[in-house]
């Protein structure tokens, strides 16, 4: 096992003084509170979506392709069309790359390690359902969607695989490793669920798993949506995300995918904590088998407080990239592709 850090709730503060953080512009901070405060208090409970999707699913229109290689679809029972990227030159073991979950994910997050990677072995990037180039139907969205979508993928393939998650993403990651022994090998990137059980972003804390405020959220969707997707918005928070600069070509990709048919839908879920599961650790990644590499260093969404844990399990190992902040394939590919290639030759 190789931790970085004696122990990472106590250290990282320390040893990486975190650097200040551009403000959200005042006009939106001001909207995003009074409208959060007005549907509080005065927004009924919404109906619940469909279960399956409508008869014209939502489906992104002439939205350029986030990477190269060959866009293609499998089709998901109950729900539509889902995406990813192919790229099936090379030898070896195949890739499978899957972004985070936000209210502009798409496969451009994976970018950096998809252009590092293809042409040398066969490489795949998954589009979440609701997300990129898949199909975004107003259905209810949940953990066991994501990771049928990713177990789907490894289905197709038919193929022993090394995934790679990014944040939220690394739930599904571990969720679909569980389900199917095909997964060789994690790598998850500052992975949501390592924090403690409570709070923050590491799970839905109200009693509902989050019924109540994603009843408010799709209430106002449309103006909440409107507001997140524009550009100072999305650069504001991508912002936390990196120690420099935002990679430009993100924040591009971000406005564009946001503006598809039916964008709105999946983020309501994830906003409102409905796609964490309540207590990761101990559900999903205490219980892993397989391999796994966590690459970390400072994140202004997630904590890592069990981090240390995780490590004491067998065939778990952790590199800390430092001066990075959630991203960190964007600003050091190559201290993360030493990483990566370290730990895919020890499990070869």
């Amino acid at each position: 096992m190789n931790l970085n850090r004696t122990h990472p709730s106590r250290t990282q503060d320390r040893a990486h003084p975190r650097r200040p953080r551009r403000s959200l512009p005042a006009a939106l901070l001001i909207g995003v509170l009074l409208g959060s405060a007005a549907l509080a208090q005065t927004v009924p409970p919404a109906p619940q979506p469909a279960q399956v999707p409508v008869t014209a699913p939502n489906r992104p229109v002439n939205l350029r392709p986030a990477l190269s290689g060959e866009r293609r679809y499998l089709t998901l029972a109950n729900f539509g069309r889902v995406a990813y990227y192919a790229d099936p030159r090379g030898e070896g073991r195949p890739l499978v790359l899957t972004s985070s979950v936000n209210a502009a994910a798409s496969a451009y997050e994976m970018k950096p390690i998809w252009d590092t990677y293809v042409g040398t072995r066969p490489v795949y990037a998954l589009e979440w359902p609701g997300f990129g180039s898949s199909d975004r139907p107003d259905v209810t969205y949940t953990r066991e969607l994501m990771t049928a979508a990713l177990n789907a993928l490894i289905t197709e393939l038919n193929a022993e695989v090394d995934v790679v998650g990014l944040s939220l993403g690394s739930e599904f990651v571990a969720r679909a490793a569980l389900l199917d022994p095909r997964v060789r090998s994690v790598t998850l990137i500052s992975p949501s669920g390592l924090g403690n059980p409570r709070g923050g972003t590491q799970q839905a804390t109200a009693d509902d798993g989050g019924q109540q405020l994603y009843s408010r959220l799709n209430a106002f969707s449309t103006p909440l949506y409107a507001l997140i997707r524009t550009r100072p918005s999305i650069q504001y928070f991508l912002s936390r995300s990196f120690r420099g600069p935002v990679d430009g070509g993100l924040i591009d990709y971000s406005l564009d995918t946001t503006r598809q048919p039916g964008a709105k839908y999946a983020p309501i879920y994830f906003i409102s904590g409905r796609l964490f599961t309540p207590d990761a650790y101990a559900d999903l990644y205490s219980r892993l088998n397989t391999p796994a590499l966590v690459l970390y260093d400072q994140d202004g969404f997630v904590s890592f407080d069990r981090l240390q844990a995780f490590t004491q399990q067998s065939g778990v190992q952790a590199v800390r990239i430092p001066g990075t902040d959630g991203l960190p394939h964007f600003e050091k590919m190559p201290e993360v592709k030493a990483a990566l290639d370290a730990f895919w030759a020890a499990v070869r």
